[in-house]
Parts: structure tokens; C-alpha cells; sequence
């Protein structure tokens, strides 16, 4: 009994390190209308594995080489004249494909490709915890830190721009962040719903929040309750928990835009 509470306390502690920090992250992706950026970065992960496992080194380590570099390389290439769609487009596929054609070149190495494409969270450990609050909490104190320059960058450029604000430095510390995220999470969720984590809770917010430190905060809280009851839900019913945390993510969506439209009109 004490070894099955342990497990389910230290999914319930992992969901919620990876909402605390993916929720006020995802107000940012909409704002900024990146959805695209964590579906990119989140498949780049399975090359991470490949590549962790070809070299035998951590699997987070792998993963969030391949973000970085994934993030690097969208900044870079958004720099120079290509549209913002066709560049995440290419390499979100681009890299999804090579990861799992890597995968498939492993020699006496068992891997389970649907843990790391839907999540696996009830197998999380001790260190697999340390890891993503450890993750979570360098992602949090870094929205803290660059809050204002992130939050003035996004509301307007040119206004960054006069305030001795770069908005191409601002973009790359989200998406680092966001890197950071992606790396963190697919323990929890997987490679194919991290972006839903990433978006749903902010998108379900947002109506609700007259300021954008409210919509961060009322995120955060959307997500952990998304993570807790998820859990629950799939406990109960026994169905696949990261799928299940999604699913009820989108619930309160649902839930949150119906809300909307009664009480404020089409128009809100």
C-alpha cells in the first residue's frame, strides 16, 4: 500500500511541476500565436532519445540538447525572411521523421515509443521528479526575471524596441524556455500532447483574466487541476493518464468558452 501511494504522489507531484511551468509559458505562445513552435520542439524530441540512447547518455540530456538546438535554429532561420509556419512546418515533421527512422537503426536497445509519444507519468521516480521540478522552477524564475522585457516585446516591438528592449533576445529566451519545457515533459505527457498542455490552460484562462499576470497565474492553476484530475480519471476509469490530463484540459476549455458565449455574447 505504501509503495502504490508512492507511485501515485509522485505522478500527482510530476503533473503538477509540469503545469506550473508549461501553463504561464503557453500565455506566451498565444500571444505570440507559436502554437506550431511546441508541436516543432516536442517531436525534435524523439531524436533526443535516439540520440541519448545511441550515445548512452540521459535521455533528458538528449531531449533538451535537441530542443536547444531546435529553438537556435528557428530564431535564426525566422531572422532570415522565412515565414514563421513553413520553417516550424519543415522542421517539426522533418525532425519527428529522423527520430523515429533513428529509432529504428538501435541495435539491442528496447524502447517503448508509445511512453514517449503519449507519456508514461505513473512510472515517474524519485529522480525523474527531481528533474522536472528542477526543470519548472528554472523556467518560473526565468518568466520572473525577463517578465516585463518578455511581456513588452510581445505587446509591441517597437515599443521594446525604444525602451532598449531586443525583442529577437526576448524570443530566444522563451523559446529556450520553452526548449526547457518540452524536455521536462515528455515523462509526463509525451512527445504529442505537450503542446496541448502548452495551450489549453492559457487558452482556457484567458477570458477570464483582466491582466496578464492573472491569466499566467489562473493558467498555472487550470493545469494543475488538469494534471490532478486527469490522474484521478484515469485511475478510475483506466484508461492512458497523459491522454486522460489532456482530455479533461479540454473539457474546461470547452466548458470555459461555452461560459463565455452565455454570459458575455459571441462578441467577447
Amino acid at each position: 500500500m505504501i509503495l502504490f501511494d508512492s507511485f501515485l504522489i509522485y505522478a500527482a507531484l510530476a503533473g503538477l511541476g509540469v503545469a506550473i511551468a508549461a501553463a504561464p509559458l503557453g500565455c506566451f505562445v498565444v500571444w505570440r500565436r507559436m502554437a506550431y513552435f511546441g508541436d516543432a520542439t516536442a517531436h525534435a524530441s524523439i531524436l533526443g532519445v535516439a540520440l541519448a540512447l545511441s550515445f548512452e547518455i540521459s535521455i533528458f540530456a538528449g531531449v533538451l540538447i535537441v530542443a536547444l538546438l531546435m529553438a537556435a535554429t528557428v530564431s535564426t532561420l525566422s531572422n532570415r525572411g522565412y515565414a514563421m509556419d513553413t520553417i516550424l512546418g519543415v522542421l517539426a515533421h522533418s525532425a519527428l521523421a529522423f527520430g523515429l527512422v533513428a529509432v529504428s537503426f538501435l541495435q539491442g536497445v528496447r524502447i517503448d515509443l508509445m511512453a514517449y509519444l503519449f507519456g508514461e507519468i505513473l512510472a515517474v521516480g524519485l529522480l525523474d521528479l527531481t528533474v522536472i521540478w528542477a526543470g519548472a522552477l528554472l523556467v518560473l524564475s526565468l518568466l520572473w526575471w525577463r517578465w516585463s522585457a518578455l511581456l513588452t516585446a510581445t505587446l509591441n516591438p517597437d515599443l521594446a524596441y525604444a525602451a532598449g528592449i531586443d525583442p529577437r533576445r526576448e524570443q530566444l529566451v522563451l523559446t529556450l524556455a520553452l526548449a526547457l519545457v518540452v524536455a521536462v515533459a515528455i515523462k509526463v505527457v509525451g512527445v504529442l500532447l505537450i503542446s496541448a498542455m502548452l495551450i489549453i490552460p492559457a487558452a482556457t484562462a484567458r477570458p477570464f483574466a483582466g491582466t496578464p499576470e492573472r491569466m499566467a497565474v489562473m493558467a498555472a492553476a487550470i493545469g494543475g487541476l488538469s494534471a490532478l484530475g486527469g490522474l484521478q480519471l484515469a485511475f478510475a476509469f483506466d484508461t492512458p493518464t497523459g491522454p486522460t490530463i489532456v482530455c479533461l484540459a479540454a473539457l474546461l476549455f470547452t466548458l470555459s468558452s461555452v461560459t463565455t458565449l452565455l454570459f458575455r455574447g459571441p462578441s467577447a
